[in-house]
């Protein structure tokens, strides 16, 4: 247990940020599912319209540091990679 007025702060305040990347991490990875359902229900349409929510927040995210940017930008590269390679029959 901490025994300083700024260790307890600290440990205040980690609890917070804590909870809230939980939901933002939580949040993203709903977005991710949606696309990947949407692929492989095969709707490219809906699909491209997923990732085009999931992305800015999978960026947001990368930014606050909640994910490693590099990890966010991957996601999105290969989420769009297998849309793309849905083809334009769908």
């Amino acid at each position: 247990m901490a025994h300083h007025k700024s260790a307890l702060k600290r440990i205040r305040r980690n609890a917070r940020r804590t909870t809230i990347n939980k939901n933002r991490v939580s949040e993203m990875r709903t977005d991710v599912r949606k696309v990947e359902e949407a692929i492989a229900s095969g709707d490219k349409k809906a699909a491209m319209e997923a990732l085009q929510s999931a992305q800015p927040e999978l960026a947001k995210n990368g930014r606050r540091r909640v994910i490693h940017p590099r990890t966010a930008a991957r996601k999105v590269s290969r989420l769009s990679a297998r849309i793309k390679a849905m083809g334009a029959s769908h």
